[in-house]
């Protein structure tokens, strides 16, 4: 099983979803092509709802933990209530370019 359907797999039997993608944004940064190192979750719960933005990604990270120790560099997450998803518009914010290795401009 690759990297992120690993991921995929893991949140799905953790947390109830309404809504999930993981997204490898490993292509974005400065490693091989093909690699599974860089990733994007936006994740869309009930579980989430009277939450502290901390305490939820406390509980993906314990969720992937292994993942983040030894298969992943880098987790971006969106973790929303359907409310939040709805205020926002069904949309989340772009990640951020990256600035480490050679695409770092100095």
């Amino acid at each position: 099983m690759n990297v992120q359907n690993l991921l995929e797999q893991k949140l799905v039997d953790s947390i109830p979803l309404l809504g999930l993608e993981v997204i490898n944004e490993s292509h974005m940064h400065n490693v091989p092509p093909g690699s599974e190192s860089h990733f994007k979750v936006i994740i869309i719960s009930d579980d989430f709802e009277g939450e502290k933005l901390v305490r939820r990604h406390q509980r993906v990270n314990k969720i992937l933990a292994d993942e983040l120790e030894n298969k992943i560099h880098a987790l971006a997450l969106q973790t929303l209530t359907p409310r939040e998803w709805t205020e926002k518009g069904g949309t989340t914010m772009p990640s951020p370019q990256c600035l480490g290795g050679s695409k770092a401009k100095l």
